[in-house]
């Protein structure tokens, strides 16, 4: 155990399920989704280079998930840089579960180079030469599997919701915001099982939620310093809050499980944008384009005519009013049953 702590290995579970997970996705966002926008944004106005930077952007999402992944295990430079080819490796070989495949893969390979790095004389050779090769062999023998699990296990929840729109938006509304809220990251959870269609509406529609309402509800006590903060940033800033004083969860809780089915059986809104995009709530507004480039997207396949009145009603309502509404009509009602003060939602900015 000496060794493993001198070579910084701490086989932690926050470590994996909340440090490198969370920066995947930082990875992801700062590859796919800034390239879907700027070819979203190309597209538009005709200016091609914003679609080919865009093109650029997009075709890195591996190595960048890998890196930052290497980067929040605190994996010595050559480690780090060799985390590059494993990224790659993996997203190719996992195809459309490319995300999973990464994250899981440039774990392993992330703490194997850790672990010979700088124990030889030939340390410039050896360090990349263990990484490399051990994440691409693991990339080579169980990528295309995870790959297929990953896209599997997101079919299975995305043909459930189309089954069952009400209890299954419900329950991924709930699950996916709370994970947003958590020090977990939604967006990689999405990105990793593909999810989209009426799912990752469904998702969108908690993670909203959980963002939107928290900036509501806590209005009075944080300003619009905390309006911005949690509305535009991320509702984890409540984290602190919510261990001290879990009821303050219940209102966006309540919340997510209104809109989730109102999404995915009224509105019928659907992401069929970028999968991580689904998790992003109203992060930068991400998840909004999201919705948008998955219209664009749609029509320029024939599966849908026109973006309508209703499309752009639906994801307002969605996004912005009905978490607004309902959370402060919650939260007053459980403020009024003296469940919790104001007090309890400062954070401090």
């Amino acid at each position: 155990m000496s060794f493993l702590k001198r070579k910084g290995v701490s086989l932690s579970p926050k470590a994996y399920l909340i440090d490198a997970l969370s920066a995947m996705a930082q990875g992801l966002f700062a590859s796919l989704l800034v390239g879907t926008i700027l070819s979203t944004l190309g597209q538009l106005t005709g200016l091609s280079i914003l679609t080919d930077v865009g093109h650029f952007a997009s075709s890195v999402k591996g190595p960048a998930m890998a890196l930052a992944i290497g980067y929040a295990l605190q994996a010595p430079p050559l480690v780090l840089y060799s985390l590059l080819a494993v990224g790659q490796a993996s997203d190719q070989l996992g195809g459309a579960g490319g995300p999973l495949a990464v994250y899981l893969i440039s774990l392993v390979a992330c703490e194997a180079g850790k672990l010979i790095s700088k124990e030889t004389k030939l340390d410039i050779i050896v360090t990349p030469l263990v990484t490399i090769v051990s994440g691409s062999f693991l990339a080579l023998l169980m990528a295309p599997s995870i790959g297929k699990l990953a896209i599997s296990l997101g079919s299975l929840i995305m043909w459930a919701t189309d089954l069952q729109p009400f209890i299954m938006g419900m329950l991924v509304s709930i699950i996916v915001g709370m994970a947003l809220t958590l020090p977990i990251s939604s967006a990689a959870i999405c990105a990793a099982l593909g999810l989209t269609g009426l799912a990752g509406g469904a998702a969108l529609a908690g993670c909203c939620a959980q963002m939107v309402g928290f900036a509501i509800m806590s209005f009075k006590a944080n300003g619009f310093a905390g309006l911005i903060a949690q509305g535009l940033g991320t509702s984890m800033l409540q984290v602190p809050n919510i261990l001290k004083k879990p009821i303050i969860w219940l209102p966006t809780i309540v919340t997510s499980a209104i809109t989730g089915p109102l999404a995915t059986i009224f509105f019928k809104l659907e992401m069929n944008g970028p999968a991580i995009a689904s998790g992003m709530g109203t992060s930068g507004l991400v998840g909004q384009i999201g919705v948008y480039t998955g219209w664009l997207s749609d029509i320029a396949t024939g599966q849908k005519a026109a973006i309508t009145s209703f499309d752009w009603i639906g994801l307002g309502l969605i996004s912005f009013v009905l978490p607004a509404v309902i959370t402060w009509i919650i939260s007053t009602l459980c403020q009024k049953a003296k469940l919790y003060t104001d007090k309890d939602l400062n954070l401090n900015l």
